[in-house]
């Protein structure tokens, strides 16, 4: 990821995303990055409807626990005819520790262009 100043995504985690553990859960961060990765489909393309067809290589590296800071990063890695990939960095700005980023979890996420009546379509090259 070449920069991270600009989150798709920021948002404070909340207790009723918990399980059991006391972490939160992998679902949660997953819509997430799912939101985050159809931000930056849009933002890249101008196009207006996507739908998700895999999340390749999710990787949890780290818990995210309530009251962090999530940051959802996203960049583009491919655009193809009527798909486009694009790789979600999740990072955590822990409670109580002053700057503590930490990496938790990564993705590769991959749209299909799709019209209004859910057919594929062409993507419009930027």
């Amino acid at each position: 990821m070449s920069s991270y100043t600009d989150p798709a995504i920021r948002i404070t985690l909340l207790p009723r995303d918990t399980n059991s553990q006391g972490t939160v859960f992998g679902g949660i961060i997953l819509s997430y990055i799912d939101m985050a990765g159809a931000i930056e489909a849009h933002r890249r393309t101008r196009m207006e409807r996507f739908v998700t067809v895999a999340m390749r290589e999710v990787i949890f590296h780290k818990p995210v626990f309530v009251g962090d800071l999530a940051s959802f990063y996203a960049e583009t890695v491919r655009i193809g005819n009527t798909s486009i990939t694009v790789r979600v960095i999740v990072e955590a700005e822990r409670v109580g520790v002053s700057s503590e980023r930490v990496r938790v979890t990564e993705a590769e996420v991959v749209y299909v262009a799709v019209d209004a009546n859910r057919q594929k379509i062409k993507i419009n090259q930027p």
